[in-house]
């Protein structure tokens, strides 16, 4: 199959390079065109590894004419990536000296014992390390806990109570893992994507700061929380039951991790201050109150951005030493390793992407050809974008397909004469809304390997939360997205028109 689906993307490349001539003046649109078919083919089929697809326009757009060498190459590194790369940092941090072990079984001993609010402290705790570690990494830690508590209340409850029991739990963790991605920009890969995107397709667009998604983010994370919460403690979790023996193994799990050594300290203060130097860098206008960010104290304060932030925290917790084990130092390189950097390469060859579609004039080409877009109500579009995200991403990676997407919905929003954020930012926020299947994310083949859940159930439960999914991410973007652009959505703005 993998055989099959390259000769299909290479195919559809030649045929789209020879007997296309989307704009005859300029043969770089079409040549832009077949290079992103070919991206997109190999990106939803995983013909070859995924970061090897992303290098495909280091090598074409510039023997294709469509874009400069050097031009193209300095997209794979940019301050996004510096983001992700520091994110992550904090996130190996913490989990070489069990930080996020421990932050999980605070959470979970202080809501209480009764079966729903285990429920909610395994959902809270795993949606709260999501927003800024890997949903991977916060799912993987989780599994064994939730594993543990399982076994602790069997004996507590009948077999058909405990069997449904643990497959609410189970999905708890997976479907809060990506929930909680959706509220900070460094809580799932097609966030950090979204924010390059916006960038090099609207070079004179205001920068989207953390505090400015979060201000759209964090809500609709809670709403869709409180809907999967919701769904969970209805259909899953007994109503009456004693769950005391599950407290007390989460207590003997916080036991064997002991008192907080200096270390653990030490990287929860840096957690602590990265979070905050990233939401109170630039003002934040309450509206009734703007809080002055901290950027201001210095000579060029535009200079500054999240990526600094993340890197400067980083680099710190690489001189700061450890006095436990032997270990010289807090994050050292043999840990550093682990970066995903396959996932860094597949920002850059998004990003890169992007940049040929914009430069070529393939993306006001495809603008052009959507006017007959503008009698359409901007909701129902909405909702259509949604819901294709949606769907698609239960059987492909949702960081390729929104990279492959969103500059199409640039295209589309700007043919439509409404704010690129109408479209552009539901299509991201969709791409996290994928319940349905275990191939969707990380998270849910995470649960599903635990193998106490069916394809089936998962499909059923995550066909109804997506559909909810859907509809909560239209209506919060279409009433509320101004909230993040600070102009109305339904008009486009000057700096788009260029």
């Amino acid at each position: 199959m993998k055989k099959w689906a390259q000769l299909s993307g290479i195919l559809l490349f030649l045929i789209i390079l020879v007997f296309f001539d989307l704009d005859p003046e300029k043969p770089e649109v079409t040549s832009a065109f077949a290079v992103a078919a070919l991206m997109a083919v190999w990106w939803i089929t995983e013909a070859v590894p995924i970061a090897v697809t992303a290098l495909i326009p280091v090598v074409l757009f510039p023997v294709l004419g469509v874009a400069d060498g050097k031009a193209i190459s300095s997209a794979y590194f940019n301050h996004v990536i510096f983001l992700f790369i520091g994110g992550f940092l904090m996130a190996l941090a913490m989990e070489k000296w069990n930080l996020h072990k421990r932050i999980a079984l605070k959470i979970l001993l202080a809501v209480g014992v009764s079966p729903a609010k285990i429920l909610f402290g395994f959902m809270f705790a795993t949606a709260f390390l999501s927003m800024w570690i890997s949903n991977t990494a916060t799912a993987m830690m989780m599994l064994p806990i939730v594993m543990s508590v399982i076994k602790a209340v069997e004996v507590q409850l009948d077999e058909k109570s405990i069997s449904r029991y643990a497959t609410g739990l189970l999905l708890g963790v997976a479907y809060s893992a990506s929930v909680g991605g959706m509220a900070t920009l460094v809580g799932t890969p097609p966030n950090l994507a979204f924010g390059r995107i916006y960038s090099i397709m609207f070079p004179g667009a205001p920068a989207i700061s953390f505090a400015d998604w979060m201000a759209v983010g964090v809500p609709l994370a809670a709403l869709m929380f409180a809907v999967v919460f919701t769904y969970l403690r209805i259909f899953f979790v007994p109503w009456k039951s004693d769950t005391s023996g599950a407290r007390d193994n989460i207590r003997r799990a916080a036991k064997r991790l002991g008192g907080m050594r200096r270390e653990e300290g030490i990287v929860l203060a840096a957690f602590i201050s990265m979070a905050a130097l990233w939401v109170f860098r630039k003002d934040i206008d309450a509206r009734i109150l703007v809080v002055p960010g901290w950027s201001g104290l210095f000579t060029n304060p535009e200079y500054l951005n999240d990526g600094t932030v993340a890197m400067a925290v980083s680099v710190l917790l690489f001189m700061i030493p450890s006095k436990s084990d032997n270990k010289e130092y807090i994050l050292d390189w043999p840990t550093a390793r682990n970066l995903p950097w396959r996932i860094v390469i597949l920002f850059g060859g998004g990003f890169a992407l992007a940049q040929g579609l914009a430069d070529s004039g393939f993306s006001g080409w495809l603008g052009g050809q959507m006017v007959f877009l503008r009698g359409i109500h901007p909701l129902v579009v909405i909702i259509f974008i949604a819901l294709a995200l949606s769907f698609l991403t239960e059987l492909t990676s949702n960081t390729a397909t929104a990279q492959i997407i969103l500059p199409i919905m640039a295209s589309m929003a700007v043919s439509m004469q409404v704010h690129p954020l109408l479209f552009m930012l539901p299509a991201t926020l969709a791409a996290s809304m994928a319940f349905m299947l275990p191939v969707a994310t990380p998270p849910n083949a995470i649960i599903f390997g635990s193998g106490k859940i069916t394809i089936k159930t998962m499909a059923r439960n995550g066909f109804i939360l997506n559909l909810i999914g859907v509809l909560l991410v239209a209506l919060m973007v279409y009433y509320f997205g101004d909230i993040l652009s600070r102009t109305s959505l339904t008009e486009l703005p000057a700096w788009a028109r260029q």
